[in-house]
């Protein structure tokens, strides 16, 4: 099987996107599969591309992982001029520098968001006689309307929804990270195919471990220190204004609170925090995918957050706090807080009750033995059920029947709907 994957990100970039499609393209190499990647210059979260990268297009072949980097226009700006022009001019370098170079592959996987990016899917599909998959990760244009980024009514939301439905009708296979955005799909497209393609955790990668001399270094944990950290991107969805809010009540005064990462929203994070004099609170840089497990291991407990109710939204993040057996305390509604209580891998809080995380915060300060059970439950809940390898491998098997029912005259060739 040649399986290609169109992306705007993927490694050395930081992010849930690119270390989940990054490890779906080892598990397919492992397997005795070929991968090509077809993705964008590395410049994200910081705007900027990545030194010893740039111009029109480049190749190279990593680790048998062949890759495909062309333009884009980088930026941080929150602004929407910016943001068209960022994932727009990928777009086009992707359909150009695509048509000429990407291998005919069996299959074309296309990462939504950005929706826009659904078009050189299409096309390339069309092009290389390739089965079309469009992976969606988040529901668009949906979740913009949720963080008021776009108004319903608005032409660009018309627009949005419509190229959403071309994407859904036109893909012979549609997956999705969370049962959530697929039942919302089938809901509104019931004859498309999907497939639960689960985000999970690397549970090699992110496990138990005692604390790291490497993460105490970055850290600098002082003895008895209780630290409770966000790590991922600082972004309008994420609503981590709520975590300041949190660290300003008197049940939070002997907590570090650690920010980790980049993203838009980080400046007016750090100038609020300054503003307010929060002597508790501090930022550091995007890490080292490396090295976030040894980072982890010091900190007591992880903050998962969403602003609001995002539809279908279920953070990495949240499946990676509970592979390293940490407690989660996780401001958010919906698929997410099911997977939470479900699992008893956390405590959940409402958004936007700011009371009641800090309440959370120092209950779980104050019981060490909750803290290991609630960490222990999740790490199991992951092994069973949230194994980035076992999702892989899946995957890898649904799309392997189907090429040897595709490649036999005696097969049918009918395929399971809602397949998870």
């Amino acid at each position: 099987m040649h399986l290609a994957i169109l992306t705007q990100y993927y490694p050395p970039e930081t992010g849930a996107p690119q270390r989940r499609l990054s490890n779906l393209a080892r598990h397919f190499l492992e397997g005795g599969h070929s991968v090509t990647v077809l993705t964008a210059m590395p410049n994200y979260p910081q705007g900027r591309i990545f030194p010893g990268y740039g111009g029109l297009y480049r190749k190279t072949n990593e680790e048998g992982i062949q890759l495909l980097r062309t333009f884009i226009y980088p930026t941080s700006r929150p602004g929407m001029v910016s943001r068209l022009s960022n994932y727009f001019s990928f777009v086009l370098s992707s359909t150009v520098f695509g048509s000429f170079s990407l291998p005919k592959p069996h299959y074309l996987l296309v990462e939504s968001p950005p929706l826009f990016l659904g078009m050189s899917g299409y096309w390339l599909s069309r092009l290389k006689s390739a089965k079309l998959i469009f992976n969606v990760s988040d529901l668009w244009p949906e979740s913009a309307v949720r963080l008021g980024v776009i108004e319903r009514s608005s032409l660009g939301f018309r627009v949005a929804e419509a190229l959403e439905r071309f994407c859904y009708r036109k893909a012979w296979l549609v997956t999705g990270q969370s049962k959530s955005i697929l039942s919302d799909i089938t809901a509104r497209f019931p004859k498309v195919r999907s497939f639960h393609l689960s985000n999970g955790a690397d549970t090699g990668l992110f496990q138990p471990a005692s604390t790291s001399q490497a993460g105490s270094s970055l850290l600098g944990k002082k003895k008895g220190e209780f630290i409770t950290a966000y790590v991922g991107l600082h972004g309008l969805a994420q609503g981590l204004e709520q975590v300041l809010a949190a660290a300003k009540k008197p049940e939070t005064a002997g907590i570090r609170f650690v920010f980790i990462g980049e993203g838009p929203r980080k400046r007016d994070l750090q100038a609020q925090t300054a503003q307010q004099e929060l002597k508790n609170v501090e930022f550091l840089g995007v890490q080292p995918a490396s090295t976030i497990p040894s980072l982890l291991a010091d900190v007591d407990v992880l903050l998962v957050t969403l602003k609001g109710d995002i539809p279908g939204a279920v953070p990495s993040k949240l499946y990676e706090a509970m592979a390293m057996a940490k407690p989660v305390v996780l401001l958010a509604r919906g698929e997410a807080a099911e997977i939470v209580r479900e699992s008893e891998a956390g405590i959940v809080v409402e958004p936007d009750d700011i009371q009641g995380l800090a309440a959370a915060l120092q209950l779980l300060r104050s019981q060490p033995e909750l803290r290991r059970r609630l960490g222990q439950n999740g790490r199991c809940a992951v092994l069973n059920r949230y194994d980035r390898a076992q999702i892989a491998r899946n995957f890898m098997e649904f799309l392997e029947d189907d090429l040897r029912n595709s490649n036999s005259p005696c097969q049918s060739q009918s395929i399971v709907l809602n397949h998870e």
